[in-house]
């Protein structure tokens, strides 16, 4: 199986090797090209002033040496430029050949009649020939005017052979090429490793994304330096350890709400299995067991209604029905429901009103919220006790207040009050009636986030505990919106 990385690493390798070999290619050309244009015409202007140089001197002996004399003279002249030589008269015949073979001969050169016909006193020209079968440059042909004191005898003509010339060139060629394979291999090289330090921080990050799909949030990714990849790879990793911490919750919850479920059901079947095998049984302790049945249907109802609501508002399907509304009305109705059982523990409940606290809300959920809140106070308070429940304004907020002089709360437990069925039996021991399912401040903290707001608890073992509500105050106009 291909590393997708790697098929990323050669789409970016190929293209940038393919522009870079084609820009060295067409700059070693052009190199090239420029210096042989250069060298050709440095060696040219070197010859036609050698030449030029020649003439004035063969031009001065032609009348006043012998022939064998001036046949030397030609002679060294070319064997001091490297070249061949020739001498012809007016007439184009060749009167001196350094190589001898073309004496007597007419001069063929284009540039040495050019130079005879008067249309320049100088020309020069380059001449390929076959060379093992390949058509090569051999030479450059300077020609200039032989005359004496103004008196045109005849015309030089220098053959310079420029093949180490175009030798030369081409091993430059060659080591360029060699030199272009070098420089291909130190860039693929250096590419690769380049895109690879580039690519890896994304690869890291796609086996975390892999490896959390598969269910493993142990995998961290990375992080290197500040840039954008490694904000990536933070913020990665952050979400790697919400995800872990709400895969544990919903592991923890799916317990819980079993075990809650649970218990209920596994008391109704033992209460139900003696009604029906224990043999005979007294109409007393028939309705004894027929009222701990109904007992542990209604908490299976309850823990079935705060598991439905809790839903509703994770799923966002909880219906608001926001109207305008008096907080400290709904407080009232919450501290009447309760009213049996705090009388009968005889506590005293007060209930003390600063502002009605005008508001636009769910007057059914708020309740629900003064009910959970005031329905702890008075469960985890002894009997005798005191509840102080204050309400007033603060701003454009409504503050809602429930004291009580309980239990109160271990510091530890404090952070973890408002989870799931999180319980706090250990330091809290419920005075008289058991129940509750352990999701009531749960859904009293959601609500209040619902409507915006916040609830906070303050509390001290052996002094009480105090929570707090804190809900934004709307006026008709404003709630009208809603």
């Amino acid at each position: 199986m291909i590393n997708p990385f790697t098929s990323v690493r050669m789409r970016m390798l190929v293209p940038l090797l393919a522009v870079t070999g084609i820009a060295f290619y067409l700059v070693s050309v052009l190199m090239q090209d420029l210096m042989g244009s250069i060298l050709l015409r440095n060696m040219t202007n070197d010859q036609m002033e050698t030449l030029n140089s020649l003439a004035v001197t063969l031009g001065e002996k032609w009348n006043l040496v012998s022939a064998d004399e001036f046949y030397k003279h030609v002679i060294e002249a070319a064997r001091r430029n490297g070249g061949r030589l020739l001498v012809a008269d007016r007439d184009g015949k060749i009167v001196v050949d350094s190589y001898d073979y073309r004496t007597g001969e007419r001069v063929q050169e284009a540039e040495a009649y050019a130079v005879l016909n008067g249309v320049s006193v100088q020309e020069y020209g380059f001449y390929r020939t076959d060379r093992d079968g390949t058509d090569v440059w051999s030479g450059v042909y300077v020609s200039a005017l032989l005359d004496t004191n103004g008196q045109k005898n005849g015309a030089l003509l220098l053959m310079t052979s420029i093949q180490p010339l175009m030798d030369a060139l081409s091993l430059l060629r060659t080591r360029m090429l060699i030199i272009f394979a070098a420089a291909i291999l130190v860039v693929a090289v250096a590419i690769g490793m380049i895109t690879r330090l580039l690519t890896r921080p994304i690869r890291d990050l796609s086996e975390g994304i892999r490896s959390m799909g598969e269910g493993d949030f142990t995998k961290k990714v990375r992080v290197r330096g500040k840039d954008e990849m490694a904000q990536l790879a933070a913020a990665f990793n952050q979400m790697e350890d919400q995800v872990r911490s709400l895969d544990e919750t919903r592991s923890q919850f799916v317990s819980n709400a079993s075990h809650e479920l649970k218990t209920p059901l596994t008391t109704m079947k033992i209460l139900l299995e003696s009604i029906l095998y224990g043999g005979e049984m007294d109409r007393e302790t028939r309705e004894e067991f027929l009222t701990d049945i109904d007992k542990e249907i209604d908490r299976l109802s309850s823990v079935v209604k705060d598991l439905l609501t809790l839903s509703h508002i994770d799923s966002r399907k909880l219906k608001m029905k926001r109207e305008m509304l008096y907080l400290a009305d709904v407080v009232q109705e919450s501290i009447e429901r309760l009213k049996p059982i705090s009388g009968k523990r005889n506590q005293t409940v007060t209930f003390d009103v600063e502002d009605e606290c005008e508001m636009v809300g769910d007057e059914g959920k708020l309740e629900e919220v003064s009910y959970n809140l005031i329905g702890n106070a008075v469960k985890y308070t002894p009997e005798g006790g005191e509840i102080r429940i204050h309400l007033a304004r603060s701003g454009r907020n409504a503050v809602l207040t429930v004291k009580d002089n309980g239990v109160g709360i271990p510091a530890e437990d404090i952070p973890h009050i408002f989870d799931r069925f999180y319980r706090v039996d250990k330091a809290r021991t419920r005075t008289g009636e058991e129940g509750g399912t352990g999701l009531g401040l749960s859904i009293v903290r959601q609500i209040v986030r619902l409507h915006a707001g916040t609830v906070t608890v303050d509390s001290e073992v052996g002094s009480g505990t105090v929570f707090t509500v804190t809900l934004p105050l709307l006026n008709a106009s404003e709630g009208g919106s809603h």
